[in-house]
């Protein structure tokens, strides 16, 4: 069993103890998310650390996305609960990178496959998507990459 799922169960044993409803129900959700995962496809496996990270990355998108529409909808009570799990699931997720950081990688990227223009955005985005990792959402990078190649 990996390192972060490990982590993930023992994390839900302490807030069920501790009788954190908010972080008991983020932590069960993202177990079964992951545990789904494993099973999904025509054989079931083990996940890395990494798919397990790319796993809560995805649930912490959806969460993100459920407050917004929450708050579009006027639901200030759903919204908030939804934040509320996103925060909970930020804390085992890798630090996000600034602005400054994604520019500098994207920048590193384009002058490494020598892209030129709107056209080689693919390229661009299959070079800098390994080193980011989890640390930044597609649809950031995705901008930064069309804004730089844009220049």
């Amino acid at each position: 069993m990996s390192a972060l799922k490990e982590k993930l169960e023992t994390d839900l044993s302490d807030a069920m103890r501790a009788r954190d409803e908010v972080r008991t129900r983020t932590l069960r959700m993202a177990l079964t998310a992951v545990k789904t995962e494993e099973v999904a496809g025509k054989q079931a496996r083990v996940l890395s650390d990494d798919d397990i990270v790319k796993v809560l990355t995805r649930e912490a998108k959806k969460r993100r996305e459920a407050a917004t529409a929450f708050d579009d909808a006027g639901r200030d009570e759903q919204a908030r609960a939804e934040r509320d799990e996103g925060a909970v699931l930020e804390d085992y997720l890798p630090a996000q990178l600034g602005d400054d950081e994604l520019a500098a990688l994207v920048a590193d990227a384009i002058a490494a496959t020598g892209a030129e223009g709107p056209r080689a955005m693919g390229q661009v985005m299959k070079a800098v998507n390994p080193k980011v990792a989890g640390r930044a959402e597609g649809g950031r990078v995705a901008a930064e990459v069309k804004r730089q190649l844009a220049e």
